[in-house]
């Protein structure tokens, strides 16, 4: 049955009420930002003089973050390495209250760091410290042993699997993940990658963005007007309840058992598109928890997105703003 929310008093006050766990892979997003007056004079490249540096948690803890700056209680389950980044990261975590007893810290992993340099409030260039081990038996028993003992204990509302390709998520742990959920009753949501694109079945909502979509398909070139077939053959297929493709400029598509449409995208002064899927997932969820429609789902999640696209970097979700935005779209009163 779908809820009744009318208004944006009733939204606020019911996402305090909700308990979302995100499952998946956390990084080191680390910022240098700078001034660019010249180019190098050893190659063409601009030489950025520092002005500031800043760490931020990153992936599934950047989901996290802009959960709990929904006002909605938050726990994190993720694997960072036994490494000085994966003790920094989960202090930061930590320092943005998000429940971190279901991290995990192994010895064979090394904390995936993004390194962002930006000269006069653009990105210039991006570097990735990372390496991709998959899971022993054992780990798998491990993480998914965390992540069920997390979520019982504090009886959560959702599940969101936030994947990156970077390990922590496999096809065991995320069938493990779904039979407890399917199992108690729990809505699942899913940012899917390619690796693992077909090994989420049984889930409540599946949110891949456009390129992810024609990646998982194998069928290059998508267009609007055959998103809607697709999506409802593959959701057929996996036994998914619900659908959100982003499609960047172009807005938002959604589809489940009884409806399906494209919602535009609104005008934005674009700064940065950077965590625009980790904030659109994590709206949505909210939204699917409190079983809200899905076209309303899909236009609060358009609208959220495109919110953080205004900001330099990857931050979170601002409520008042979502609030003050859903209102004048006149999506809840």
């Amino acid at each position: 049955m779908q809820n009744s929310i009318g208004s944006v008093q009733q939204f606020k006050t019911s996402l305090a009420k909700l308990r979302v766990l995100v499952v998946g892979d956390v990084m080191m997003d680390a910022y240098t930002w700078g001034r660019v007056e010249r180019i190098s004079p050893e190659a063409p490249v601009p030489v950025v003089n520092v002005l500031h540096r800043e760490d931020r948690p990153g992936g599934a803890a950047n989901v996290a973050i802009n959960l709990n700056a929904m006002g909605v209680r938050t726990f994190l389950c993720g694997i960072v390495g036994n490494d000085a980044n994966g003790k920094k990261l989960t202090s930061l975590i930590k320092k943005q209250k998000i429940n971190t007893q279901g991290m995990v810290s192994l010895s064979t992993h090394v904390t995936t760091v993004k390194t962002r340099i930006i000269g006069n409030n653009h990105q210039l260039l991006r570097i990735d410290d990372e390496r991709h081990n998959e899971l022993s038996n054992v780990q798998n028993e491990q993480f998914i042993k965390a992540i069920i003992s997390t979520a019982k204990e504090h009886k959560v509302d959702a599940i969101i699997f936030e994947d990156y390709d970077k390990g922590a998520l496999n096809k065991t742990v995320i069938e493990g993940v779904i039979e407890f959920a399917l199992a108690n009753n729990i809505t699942t949501a899913v940012d899917p990658k390619k690796k693992n694109f077909f090994s989420y079945k049984n889930v409540t909502l599946f949110k891949p963005n456009l390129h992810e979509l024609e990646n998982g398909l194998q069928q290059a070139h998508i267009s609007t007007n055959e998103i809607a077939a697709l999506a409802k053959a593959f959701a057929k297929k996996q036994r998914i309840q619900s659908m959100l493709v982003t499609l960047s400029d172009k807005g938002i598509f959604y589809g489940d058992a009884k409806t399906s449409g494209i919602i535009p995208a609104h005008i934005r002064n674009i700064a940065d598109v950077s965590g625009a899927g980790d904030t659109v997932i994590s709206v949505a969820t909210c939204c699917l928890a409190l079983q809200m429609p899905a076209s309303q789902i899909a236009a609060i999640a358009n609208i959220a997105g495109g919110l953080v696209c205004e900001k330099s970097g990857v931050v979170p979700i601002l409520l008042n703003d979502l609030l003050q935005e859903i209102k004048h779209h006149s999506i809840l009163a």
